[in-house]
């Protein structure tokens, strides 16, 4: 196993890795909007939010040697199922390759964010 870490992308809040590469898999925990270089949380809508998500998944999969054309499995929480449809409209701009998704409404998110994301990749 090796682990993935990058200061462009939010440091760990917890006793977690940013993400785990097995046998050419990179496993990534949940991205929720923080900004990296504050750690404060990306205020804002949903739209906000999915893209401050969406770009720090992006620097975890560059540190891994991958991008998101390489995404196999996507696991999306909102906070919200009524920001469906604004949250698919920034997550398409990203996710191009269309991987396999699960989307789901949850009752609170760590730090009562809007969306929080993880991702499956090939690496």
């Amino acid at each position: 196993m090796k682990v993935v870490s990058t200061k462009k992308a939010p440091a760990a809040i917890g006793p977690y890795s940013q993400g785990i590469i097995v046998n050419g898999m990179l496993y990534a925990s949940g991205q929720i909007p923080i900004i990296p270089e504050s750690g404060e949380i990306m205020e804002g809508d949903i739209k906000v939010q999915a893209k401050r998500v969406c770009e720090n998944i992006g620097e975890i999969l560059k540190e891994a040697g991958s991008d998101f054309s390489k995404v196999v499995k996507t696991t999306c929480f909102l906070s919200d199922i009524n920001d469906f449809n604004d949250f698919n409209e920034v997550y398409s701009e990203y996710f191009v390759s269309k991987p396999a998704r699960s989307c789901v409404e949850v009752s609170k998110l760590p730090k009562d964010v809007l969306v929080e994301v993880e991702i499956i990749a090939l690496v």
